[in-house]
């Protein structure tokens, strides 16, 4: 989430935009802190790595643009992206994963784009896309609830898996703190020719219930945001329809290949990205209507790319696919004009 300027020379750190990013990252911390609670402080090394590399590469461009550093790097909107792209991401890789994501978020996403308030991709999303393709192994090894690792690694052991090369790592292993999402679970024994119904209700995909704990965190977050207007009801509301409809009419046609409506929406960080991700007002559709059209389409497109693509998860698929659909929305669901007896299209005169 982002927020929206006019013009990225201009002054960008009011109080306004400062104090809607501090609200942003306030509802982000009940989520924070159950992933904490559930599976450890990696998810702490993870924000911290992210929101260094943010800053210093939002600090280098604006240098090398010659914009002023210390307003830009103060209005909370580079620690909001870290934070969601951190949130997006497994813990304990290797610090250079977390450069490389921050790399394309901030400099690719944002600044090539023109900088603040002009990019038309979601930065976060954009980073995670670009990790989960140059790098699906390491973007696949989600760790394990701390109930349930074989050998839970210690914050020191977390700190030598992401810089490497210092402490006794002999005692632990991948399989001893990693596992599947229940994402990736349901697809690989989709595939072996297990029922989808039976995966679920017999409890083979372990970690249901420690992931829902977090979205449910999310949501939490979310009506926070509403309370505060910060967001409207539009886009979260429009994405988790979209996203029911769909996985329930999936369900319908082949409940043995399907999973449910509520496995999608308490799943793969779905609230995240209902309240947090697909609300960016600057990549996001900006109408009424234009809103609704664009959180529907991206919840659709979540469930079928998880269903039929390659990757486990759709979330950053879906939400840059509409994020280039987003101009052409708004264009044509412009609200009707005072006078006029139609609605204004691309191209038409005053």
């Amino acid at each position: 989430m982002t927020h929206r300027h006019s013009r990225v020379g201009g002054n960008t750190s009011t109080p306004s935009v400062t104090r809607v990013m501090a609200q942003v990252l306030t509802a982000l911390l009940p989520g924070i802190l159950t992933h904490v609670w559930l599976f450890g402080p990696g998810i702490v090394v993870s924000l911290v790595l992210c929101s260094v590399f943010g800053l210093a590469f939002e600090a280098a461009v604006l240098r090398l643009r010659r914009y002023p550093i210390k307003p830009f790097l103060s209005d909370g909107t580079t620690l909001v992206t870290a934070a969601l792209l951190a949130l997006t991401l497994p813990t304990l890789m290797p610090w250079w994963i977390y450069a490389v994501g921050m790399l394309f978020a901030i400099v690719v996403a944002k600044h090539l784009y023109g900088g603040l308030g002009q990019n038309t991709f979601n930065p976060a999303m954009l980073g995670f896309a670009v990790l989960i393709v140059s790098f699906p192994a390491q973007i696949n090894a989600w760790p394990a609830p701390l109930a349930l690792a074989a050998n839970a690694p210690s914050l020191s052991d977390i700190l030598a898996i992401t810089f490497g090369g210092f402490g006794d790592m002999s005692h632990l292993s991948p399989d001893a703190y990693t596992e599947a999402t229940p994402l990736d679970s349901l697809k690989a024994h989709l595939r072996a020719g297990h029922d989808a119904a039976s995966l679920l209700g017999h409890n083979l995909i372990p970690t249901l219930a420690a992931r829902d704990l977090v979205a449910l965190a999310y949501l939490i977050g979310g009506v926070y945001l509403l309370a505060q207007r910060i967001i409207t009801w539009h886009i979260p509301i429009a994405f988790l329809a979209g996203m029911g409809g769909i996985a329930g009419l999936l369900y319908l046609i082949d409940p043995t290949a399907s999973a449910g409506p509520l496995f999608h929406l308490l799943i793969g960080g779905s609230l995240l990205g209902a309240f947090f991700i697909a609300t960016d007002p600057v990549s996001a559709a900006n109408t009424p209507l234009g809103k609704i059209l664009y959180a529907g389409l991206a919840g659709i497109l979540v469930v079928l790319i998880r269903s039929f693509g390659s990757f486990p998860d759709g979330i950053a698929f879906a939400v840059l696919i509409m994020n280039a659909a987003a101009p052409l929305i708004d264009a044509y669901t412009q609200p009707k004009v005072f006078g006029h007896s139609h609605r204004r299209r691309p191209g038409d005169t005053q």
